[in-house]
């Protein structure tokens, strides 16, 4: 199917409309020497699948950025998140793989250093009351790999936490919702 070109002035049918992909949901800008950031209503019934962008902005040091599901009043938001991080460094074979089979959040779903704050990841069905998966790439200033997990409890969550060990400031976070 082509991509949709749309002309200022022209009337949109439903034809047109539902050939889009991919829908922005929410935008939220990041505040300065913040540590976590949370983004309420993110997740609906609109949509089962979502892409999770945060670009621009810079932080206090090169370290990775976390995420949890919210909120914190629905059970099960801090606990069974396994994940794994497969990391090269940048020139050489030089591997580093993180994981963990029981933590309080995803580790590692983008880094953020002095030039940028990065996330690019794919979350699967976390407004169902199914198991979550995601999946991305991690890209530092210093390495890149693949980064992805699942959070073994079976809940319906609307909104996440991205955190940091240090500060966050500025950038944008957008929430694009998958037409199924």
């Amino acid at each position: 199917m082509p991509v949709p070109d749309f002309s200022p002035g022209e009337v949109l049918t439903a034809a047109a409309m539902d050939s889009v992909g991919l829908w922005l949901v929410k935008t939220q800008t990041v505040g300065s020497g913040v540590s976590s950031v949370t983004v309420t209503g993110a997740f609906s019934g609109n949509y089962e699948n979502y892409k999770i962008i945060y670009s621009g902005g810079t932080a206090s040091a090169a370290q990775a950025m976390a995420f949890r599901f919210g909120p914190s009043s629905v059970s099960g938001y801090n606990t069974n998140y396994n994940y794994v991080a497969d990391i090269r460094l940048y020139g050489t074979a030089a591997q580093t793989l993180l994981f963990s089979n029981s933590a309080t959040r995803w580790d590692y779903v983008g880094e953020s250093n002095a030039n940028v704050n990065q996330i690019n990841i794919d979350v699967l069905q976390p407004n169902l009351p199914k198991w979550s998966i995601y999946s991305g790439g991690y890209q530092g200033i210093n390495n890149s790999g693949t980064t992805g997990g699942v959070h073994k409890n079976a809940f319906a969550y609307t909104d996440f936490e991205i955190s940091v060990s240090g500060t966050l400031t500025g950038g944008t976070i957008r929430v694009y919702g998958y037409r199924d």
